[in-house]
């Protein structure tokens, strides 16, 4: 009796066999299972086939009689359709059978073997409804009547209701509120046989009304006996004649409130020390008056205390195969961190209690840092908190404002492992390198602790001023840089360095992500648009000038705009061409090219060469000028250089001075001429040591009028005795020179180890050549020409 589902497509025939059934009534749409012993029902329902399986069903008018006549059943009855028939061990059968219509019986024309019995179908469609207003007024009353019902009868399921309040027609509303409710059967007898739908909703109120009055007296007498049952009657009537007073004086604290606090304490199932905090807190909040300020700070701190996830673990996949394969459908490449990921989630398996791994993973903005966290924790099962800590200054943000404080909170550590609901969330601490400090406190000596291994099992934050367990959380820390980090945290994190995207890499990633992606964001199908390899190159080299896939999503953004506005301005969308996107077209959309190969045309006299750099969005070329002047030997140096650099320049100088005839340039060069070294987009600042191999190229260039070649770039720290030391950032570097059209790079000899990172299909598309000493320069980076051979300074 738990479904209905209106049935209009059984045809009734006139005459039916007829099934007597007791204490039950059987109501249109109800579905009913019945169990059939008697001898003449068994043997109609034999005589039954699948095509033939509409009964009348029709009640006893006494349940005790075992083999009724016609004049012991009713004259009102029900059409039914057998839905299923199971036969029992006993020899008897259930069936399972579904309520059509209302039947009148006219006569009966057959008792033997069975009954059998002429019908007159009544249904509800066919009833005129005389005052459709008082109708809807009763339908209403019956529901509400019906809902305050459920809530005190645990007979009548929420499902039940549900079906109840999603009934429009008033008829049937009434047969399912009374075929739902425990009330007599003469009285659900009753409701059948009235046909008149606004005297069927009028009974049906009757009766409902009645079983609520019944139910709401059984409540208060089961309340009144409940109440006079505790440990102690004397105690009982001392609380309340406490209660009596506190509400005279307008004290009333509500017990309830109380012991529902109480009760959370208990099922928060906190640690000991911070359950008997939080009982102390709950006993001078019983004590305290309800308009008080400092009731209010003491219930708020304890639903803080409540709420925390003490003891809401999530289980963590470990399907090794299954995390990697996520992984991998959410993230291209970036084979180190999704390895780290797996080692520990092996390690997990094996040792269920091991700690959280704090990561930290740095890389050029666009990579996919931020995103990978979230990656992570849908692969393993983990709930997911980001934490920004770009511009934060203050300590208080990370572990909380003490409780004196007006208006103070835990900080942002203890809000998101609440918000979380669990204590092992992955805890992503976002551009960890952007925290900035003052007067307030340092906020990154606050993350010491919460970074720490061996501290953050027992986190304490100012507001709560109780231990936290924080050692079950995967922390992950974001940077763009290392070298803002302080090195006391820096030294607590694993780091990651997540490299920057080859242009094979952008292409898979926008074919497989951001392509599908930004179709479908602009309302576009496949029909549409496509996106031809050559294009997607294109894009990325003439537009784009960057480590991730930032501005390459953004230029696939607005070639599917303006799709999309050809698309909606057609007169008819269905009947347009499919815009396939090439080379051609990506001009069309997105204007002139942004970016070219440049380092042929502009090395097109000496003094000119071209450097490598890293910085915070990869690695970019840099084209270092050099010209000189009439003058005493002057070195001037522009372009927002760093002190580390111009101390390059100046050794680079000192050398070729030390060195100028094994150069083959003039000795005195310094007493005739001043120098000028500039290095192009002067906005930006530059440092580092790497440039001293680039700017000794450009003043050797420029004082023996010799070109360098345009397809080598070159990066090295120079000494004054001629040798060359290994720099950093090489990988970023050699893809910066092979975005520019560069095909020779000059490394240091230390840093040949440094290529196993490089892809191999661009390690095979360039030549490196690796330098111990400056001298190695000149068969290498100039244009051919016959040379002495440099000899070391120390020489």
């Amino acid at each position: 009796m738990s479904e209905y589902k209106k049935d209009y497509t059984t045809a009734i025939p006139m005459i039916l066999p007829v099934i007597p059934l007791r204490n039950e009534v059987l109501f249109p749409q109800q579905f009913l299972p019945v169990t059939v012993a008697r001898e003449k029902s068994l043997k109609l329902l034999n005589d039954l086939n699948e095509e033939n399986n509409v009964i009348a069903i029709i009640t006893q008018k006494d349940s005790s009689t075992d083999d009724p006549t016609p004049k012991d059943l009713h004259t009102v009855g029900t059409a039914a359709k057998i839905m299923r028939k199971i036969d029992m061990p006993d020899g008897s059968k259930t069936i399972l059978i579904q309520g059509l219509h209302r039947l009148k019986l006219i006569t009966y024309t057959q008792e033997q073997p069975y009954f059998k019995a002429v019908f007159d179908p009544i249904r509800n469609e066919d009833l005129a409804i005389r005052d459709p207003e008082r109708v809807e007024a009763l339908a209403a009353n019956l529901r509400n009547i019906f809902k305050r019902v459920v809530d005190l009868s645990s007979d009548i399921t929420y499902e039940q209701l549900v079906m109840v309040s999603n009934i429009k027609e008033p008829g049937m509303l009434a047969d399912m509120v009374t075929a739902f409710s425990n009330v007599q059967i003469e009285e659900k007898q009753e409701i059948l046989n009235t046909f008149d739908i606004q005297e069927r909703l009028n009974k049906a109120n009757i009766v409902i009304n009645k079983l609520l009055q019944t139910l709401e007296l059984g409540e208060k007498i089961q309340t009144d006996i409940q109440n006079k049952i505790g440990q102690s009657q004397r105690e009982m009537y001392l609380r309340e004649q406490l209660k009596a007073i506190k509400r005279e004086l307008g004290e009333d604290v509500e017990g309830s409130e109380i012991d529902e606090l109480q009760d959370k304490i208990h099922r928060a199932k906190m640690p000991k020390e911070v359950r008997k905090v939080a009982e102390k807190e709950l006993n001078r909040l019983a004590q305290m008056h309800p308009a008080s300020a400092e009731y209010t700070v003491a219930r708020t701190y304890l639903d803080w205390l409540i709420e925390l996830p003490w003891d809401k673990t999530t289980k963590d996949i470990l399907e090794i195969n299954k995390v990697k394969k996520k992984l991998d459908s959410d993230h291209y490449n970036l084979e180190k961190v999704k390895k780290r990921i797996l080692e520990y989630l092996a390690v997990r398996k094996l040792k269920n209690d091991m700690r959280g791994p704090i990561l930290c993973f740095v890389g050029p903005p666009g990579v996919g840092k931020t995103s990978l966290g979230r990656s992570i924790a849908e692969a393993m099962g983990r709930k997911f908190i980001r934490m920004s800590l770009g511009g934060i200054r203050d300590e208080a943000e990370i572990r909380g404002h003490r409780r004196t404080y007006i208006g103070a909170l835990p900080g942002r550590i203890i809000q998101g492992i609440k918000k979380a609901g669990s204590n092992n969330p992955v805890f992503m601490l976002d551009e960890i390198d952007k925290l900035g400090h003052d007067f307030r406190g340092d906020p990154s000596s606050a993350l010491l602790e919460v970074l720490d291994p061996e501290q953050n099992f027992s986190f304490s934050d100012h507001y709560l001023e109780v231990p936290f367990d924080l050692s079950k959380v995967m922390f992950i820390a974001t940077a763009n840089m290392l070298e803002p980090i302080p090195p006391a945290l820096r030294d607590r994190m694993e780091v990651i360095e997540i490299p920057s995207y080859v242009e094979e890499d952008k292409i898979h990633i926008a074919k497989k992500f951001l392509v599908p992606k930004q179709i479908k964001e602009h309302g576009l199908t496949e029909k549409n648009i496509s996106f031809r390899n050559d294009a997607l190159r294109f894009i990325i080299n003439a537009y784009t000038r960057e480590a991730g896939v930032r501005n390459l999503e953004r230029k696939i953004a607005a070639i599917c705009r303006g799709v999309a506005k050809d698309v909606a301005t057609a007169k008819d969308p269905e009947k347009i061409k499919k815009s396939i996107i090439t080379p051609k077209k990506v001009e069309q959309y997105l204007g002139p090219i942004r970016f070219y190969s440049e380092a042929a045309e502009r090395i097109n006299q000496s003094g000119i060469a071209v450097g490598l750099a890293w910085t915070m969005a990869g690695g970019d070329i840099l084209f270092i000028e050099a010209t000189k002047m009439p003058g005493k030997g002057k070195l001037s140096l522009t372009g927002q250089l760093g002190d580390v650099m111009k101390e390059s320049a100046h050794a680079a100088l000192s050398y070729i001075r030390a060195n100028a005839e094994e150069l083959g340039i003039d000795g005195d060069f310094h007493e005739k001429y001043d120098i000028h070294i500039h290095i192009p987009a002067g906005a930006i600042p530059k440092d580092g040591p790497s440039a001293g191999v680039t700017l000794f190229t450009a003043m050797l260039s420029l004082l023996s009028d010799r070109k360098v070649r345009s397809d080598v770039a070159m990066t090295g720290e120079i000494t004054l005795r001629g040798n060359i030391l290994p720099v950093g950032g090489i990988k970023e570097k050699v893809l910066a020179a092979h975005r520019a059209g560069i095909k020779t790079v000059l490394l240091p000899k230390k840093n040949e180890k440094d290529l196993v990172d490089i892809p191999d299909h661009i390690r095979k598309e360039m030549k490196f050549h690796f330098l111990t000493e400056i001298s190695e320069i000149l068969k290498l980076a100039f244009e051919p020409k016959k040379l002495k051979k440099a000899k070391a300074a120390s020489q």
